[in-house]
């Protein structure tokens, strides 16, 4: 047998003992990297690009186990250890450093985040927890900020609508949170203290605990979570640009199994989040000038059982998720009549939003092989269940939505030759809100011209039910009073096709490689949804959900990376595009524009890992650029509506650590440090006083922030 043919058998074999059942994506650990380094110092260029990627096999694209050199779908993934090096406290942080993604605040008094992708805004984004659609709506608004990285094992992401096998809002593409499954015992527990703009003070404490038995056939994972953040005033006025925050949460996942053909994994988190905004005073929230004040308590789940039978060439998998959210709220600002002071003092504008998410489904796994090449079918079906409740008498706001979606999804990944991939697939939903079933198909190929050369060519359809998303459950403050979102009676589906091309190349050798990737994409929208001013009432601004003519989005990624004997690594990714609606759009009145308002038409970010010795330097860039945005007029400082177009910002950020290893208690402690946002390129000309627009707000996340942290672990 040929040192190649062994290798592959020795890692084959590998794979069926250490964790043939995993449903979801798994990081190997650096032991068994060494192995495979010893295994492959002879083997061919071929094996060498392996050899650095050999613990990125991916699940999102195809909802099988892949490695993602060997997918039709191209998939980029984010692990817990660069989210570590990059010091990104939450998964909004760490998603800024991916190509095509955009991550923004759009609140400057609750400072709720979004995630864009290719010039497509949040609603447009398929977010999965372990694989599963449960991400809400409401968690939509702040759950990028409430996950704390320490629980999630790694993030996949594909740009594109060719995921749309995962369900119908799939456009933009797919994020799937992969949360820390067991593999061996071992412990973390890591603090930091954040100084904040030199005035606000944000201390984090995480804590990490795995067990596994001997007989490697059950384990568990628990991790925990608690930030406390004061408010930050950026122009001076007692109003806070970030808010007043207090986070707990935790978590655990398991696995068991039964025997050496069935497992089963079970996921459980918690978050809690206290989140206040707004005038910055010891007072009741209605009491204050202008506030925002946010309770949380959101609980998520998820089970898989997996079988393999057929000498394991099939494979079932029964899977169910749940989420439950329930936020009690206040949004007021506190009115100058006396008449007016007395109503408001009587009957204060608090509310209360509850959503129910559950989700039950299987899938069938089947291979076969022939003369024609092996091939993969997979057929399943899963139902999704998700009642949103959002509720605030006061201002007369209520959303009441039941939405009930079944779908059907069937799909052959067919490896015709060594070089060719064939990828296809649809999905079919009946939606409780629509009339008929809607087909979503998706094809893709990929053609591998040399061994480290690829060709990709991908397709998808997808569509949006005429139902409200999570920006239309945000509350904003403008002009002395409230903006709200009302779904028009009229509003029909949106939907979408999505086509993109790649190639990518990776040049190895025996210590070093590099590679590039680019990537084209162009993705049309018909009836596409759109937010028009309609006018005012007694309470502020109202705006009205309805369908526009069409719109199209077009651009490239590219992506550059190397990386030099696992001590240097340099990647990053730069993104050109453009969104235009077919048709002029009224933001306000008077103003119209057929050009995406908060998207800029480049934006991209540069991140280097340095090792030497017991020391490690990390150095990364974030560049966004010019953008339209809105503002309304009625702040102190901002008398009319306009369309602004904004700066460019470049942020910075700079962390070192230094490791130091206690062998006589197996232990390692690790001292870092570090600045965010370095150059202070933060927004200038923030609203001042109680009547600002609050959704007038872009750039970076936060100001120059320095931090200075401790991470105790296992040796």
């Amino acid at each position: 047998m040929s040192l190649k043919k062994r290798y592959r058998s020795l890692w084959a074999l590998f794979l069926l003992l250490k964790s043939p059942f995993n449903v979801h994506s798994q990081v190997f650990s650096e032991k068994i990297l060494s192995s495979a380094d010893s295994l492959t110092n002879k083997k061919s260029q071929e094996d060498s690009i392996k050899l650095f990627e050999l613990s990125e096999f991916v699940v999102t694209a195809t909802r099988t186990f892949k490695h993602k050199t060997e997918s039709p779908i191209r998939v980029n993934v984010l692990d817990d250890k660069a989210l570590s090096n990059l010091q990104a406290c939450n998964l909004a942080e760490g998603l800024r450093f991916q190509p095509g993604l955009r991550v923004e605040a759009n609140c400057q008094t609750c400072h709720y985040t979004q995630l864009r992708m290719n010039g497509l805004q949040g609603s447009y984004t398929q977010i999965l927890w372990n694989g599963r659609p449960i991400f809400s709506p409401l968690l939509g608004l702040y759950g990028l900020e409430q996950l704390p990285m320490n629980m999630i094992e790694r993030i996949e992401v594909i740009r594109g609508g060719a995921s749309s096998l995962y369900g119908s809002n799939a456009v933009g593409g797919t994020v799937n949170i992969i949360t820390k499954m067991p593999r061996e015992s071992s412990y973390e527990l890591n603090s930091f203290y954040q100084l904040i703009g030199k005035k606000a003070k944000d201390f984090h404490l995480n804590t990490n605990a795995t067990i596994v038995n001997k007989q490697q056939n059950k384990g568990m994972t628990f991790y925990a979570n608690k930030r406390n953040r004061d408010f930050f005033d950026a122009n001076r006025d007692n109003f806070s640009e970030l808010p007043k925050l207090e986070n707990r949460s935790w978590g655990l996942s398991s696995f068991y199994k039964f025997d050496d053909k069935q497992k089963l994994e079970f996921s459980l988190s918690y978050l809690s989040e206290y989140r206040m905004g707004g005038e910055m005073v010891q007072k009741p929230a209605f009491l204050m000038q202008q506030a925002e004040e946010r309770k949380h308590k959101i609980w998520l789940a998820s089970a898989d059982y997996q079988v393999y039978f057929h000498q394991r060439r099939s494979s079932l998998v029964v899977f169910s998720a749940l989420q439950h959210a329930r936020r009690s709220h206040y949004t007021g600002i506190f009115p100058e009549e006396e008449i007016k002071i007395i109503e408001h003092i009587q009957n204060p504008p608090y509310g209360v939003s509850q959503t129910h998410m559950f989700q039950a489904g299987f899938q069938l796994n089947h291979e076969f092989r022939s003369n024609l090449g092996k091939k993969i079918l997979t057929i399943g079906s899963e139902y999704l269940f998700d009642k949103i409740l959002d509720n605030i008498p006061k201002y007369n706001y209520r959303v009441n939505q039941n939405t009930k979606n079944l779908g059907i999804f069937g799909q052959i990944d067919w490896e015709i030759t060594n070089k060719i991939n064939f990828l296809s697939g649809f999905r079919v939903d009946k939606h409780n809100l629509l009339h008929r079933w809607i087909l979503s198909p998706r094809l893709a190929i990929l053609y591998e011209h040399l061994p480290n050369l690829q060709y990709r060519i991908s397709y998808g359809k997808g569509f949006r039910a005429p139902q409200a998303f999570d920006t239309d459950l945000h509350i904003a403050f403008a002009g002395g009073g409230v903006s709200r979102v009302q779904i028009s009676p009229f509003l029909k589906e949106e939907t979408s096709q999505s086509w993109s091309a790649s190639l990518n190349y990776d040049k190895p050798t025996s210590k070093w490689i590099a590679g590039i990737t680019f990537e084209g994409f162009y993705t049309t929208l018909r009836n596409a949804f759109v937010l028009e001013n309609v006018g005012n009432d007694e309470f502020g601004e109202l705006f009205e959900k309805r369908n526009g003519q069409g719109a199209d989005v077009f651009g490239c990624n590219f992506e550059g990376r190397f990386n030099y004997n696992k001590l240097f690594q340099l990647e990053g990714g730069l993104t050109a595009q453009k969104s235009y609606y077919q048709k002029p759009v009224v933001y306000i009145e008077g103003f119209q524009t057929t050009t995406f308002l908060r998207t800029p038409n480049l934006y991209g970010y540069t991140n280097l890992n340095f090792r030497f010795s017991k020391w490690n330097y990390n150095l990364n860039y974030v560049y966004t650029g010019r953008m339209l945005i809105a503002h309304f007029g009625g702040a102190e400082n901002f008398s009319n509506d306009a369309i602004v177009r904004t700066r460019s910002f470049s942020d910075l950020n700079v962390k070192m650590a230094y490791d130091v290893s206690l062998k006589k208690i197996k232990q390692v402690v690790e001292l870092y440090a570090g600045i965010k946002n370095a150059l202070n390129a933060y927004q200038h000309d923030f609203d001042i006083g109680k009547n600002r627009d609050s959704n007038y707000i872009y750039g970076t996340l936060f100001p120059r922030t320095f931090y200075i942290g401790m991470k105790i672990k296992n040796g």
